[in-house]
């Protein structure tokens, strides 16, 4: 059996790049409409997405409270055993669909994985059914909520926009994506990030190093800059998925579509519930497609995506208890 503490550092190293991944797995949600509409340059887009990340995970920590403390009946049921477990089968998860340029949800994977390990280690009765109810009823009406917010501001523009010439909008619609943007990148890492910082204070809180579950200061830094530089490293290949698949998106559809989920998110963040930044984008784009029309949409395209969505939680808690009986052999 390992050292204690060599697996709660364990821990802290697997969080760290599950949060890295996380950054360039979920950068191209941010980035993706103002990118396709070529309203800024990659390279830029992903250093203001990577600056705004940083700033936006230490905006609070009620998501990482959520994360920590409302899947689990108690700190004392895991141990770092369960906790690594779940990470490596995210991390697994989410390496898979970015390898396949699948956007998937990297939220969904860690909280599959998550149930999976306690599971595996403590039985379903250690398993908190009614904060696992609100985090899943988070997750599934957030890229609702998005896929309306997205319509009616989408309807609304051209009601009051619709009748200018194409270049007048697209000039000063790109500009105004970057505010959009902006505010899409600072909210993702503000809900985003706050997931890591969960799990490695509920390690923490686990091994007794702490007695509250209070996410302490160099768990906050060290999960931001580890996004941020995520962030850096780009996702290029979800970033088509996201920016022309879905949706062949102008300058004023990618202000609605960003727009709306930065709301979102934000919405979600203020209310210390954790949702996709994955779904919560699709669901804006679609929403903002189908003001302009109906077939304006790829349905197909969201039909494989929905897909990988809903095999996300279970596959990754799968996952999760086969990586956990793995830990026992060492």
């Amino acid at each position: 059996m390992l050292d204690m503490s060599f697996m709660l550092l364990l821990v802290v190293f697997l969080a760290l790049v599950f949060d890295f991944i996380n950054g360039f797995h979920d950068t191209a949600n941010a980035i993706a409409t103002t990118v396709s509409t070529r309203a800024i340059e990659p390279r830029t887009a992903i250093i203001m997405s990577a600056v705004l990340n940083f700033c936006g995970a230490l905006l609070s920590t009620g998501v990482a409270k959520t994360i920590g403390g409302d899947i689990v009946k108690s700190a004392s049921m895991v141990n770092a055993n369960v906790i690594v477990a779940a990470l490596i089968a995210a991390i697994i998860w989410n390496l898979i669909t970015w390898w396949y340029g699948i956007p998937s949800s990297s939220s969904h994977a860690l909280i599959g994985g998550l149930v999976g390990a306690v599971a595996a280690a403590s039985g379903f009765e250690a398993l908190n059914a009614k904060g696992i109810e609100t985090i899943v009823l988070s997750l599934v009406i957030s890229p609702i909520i998005a896929l309306t917010t997205g319509y009616i501001l989408m309807v609304v523009l051209l009601w009051i926009f619709g009748r200018l010439a194409p270049n007048t909008l697209n000039h000063g619609f790109k500009k105004m994506q970057l505010v959009s943007a902006a505010a899409m990148a600072f909210s993702h890492g503000s809900n985003d990030a706050q997931k890591a910082m969960g799990i490695i204070t509920l390690a923490l809180v686990s091994g007794g190093l702490i007695d509250t579950f209070d996410v302490p200061t160099w768990v906050k830094l060290a999960c931001a800059a580890s996004m941020a530089l995520g962030t850096a490293a780009g996702g290029k290949k979800i970033i088509k998925t996201m920016g022309t698949n879905i949706f062949r998106m102008v300058p004023m559809s990618g202000f609605s579509a960003d727009l709306s989920s930065a709301v979102v998110i934000s919405l979600a963040t203020f209310f210390h519930l954790p949702v996709s930044t994955t779904h919560v984008v699709s669901g804006s784009i679609m929403g903002v497609g189908s003001a302009k029309r109906i077939t304006a949409v790829r349905w197909m395209v969201a039909q494989n995506m929905l897909m990988a969505w809903v095999l996300t939680i279970p596959l990754s808690a799968a996952v999760g208890v086969l990586m956990y009986k793995a830990t026992l052999f060492f």
